[in-house]
């Protein structure tokens, strides 16, 4: 999540490359709508939801932490959940 700016744009790559480091199919939604941002309950940017679970707020995470949240998720039913259907347990 972010607005466009650089340290947005940064964590957007981060999660992007370590997506693409971990081997899942996964897709990558960048949300810039500040309504939007706001009703998830983040009230800081850059953030990172993975599978609706707000993992980092306000700071550019590592590629390693994001390969970490990735592979606590590996198996579990949340990540199968449809991308529609993760997007609307955050957002509403």
């Amino acid at each position: 999540m972010g607005t466009g700016c650089t340290t947005c744009n940064t964590a957007e790559a981060i999660v992007k490359d370590a997506v693409s480091k971990s081997g899942v199919a996964a897709q990558v939604i960048k949300v810039s709508d500040r309504m939007a941002i706001a009703k998830s309950g983040v009230h800081m940017t850059p953030a990172v939801i993975i599978d609706g679970q707000i993992k980092i707020v306000g700071r550019i995470p590592e590629v390693e932490q994001v390969l970490s949240w990735i592979n606590e998720m590996k198996g579990q039913v949340c990540c199968r959940i449809p991308i529609k259907a993760a997007w609307q347990k955050v957002f509403g």
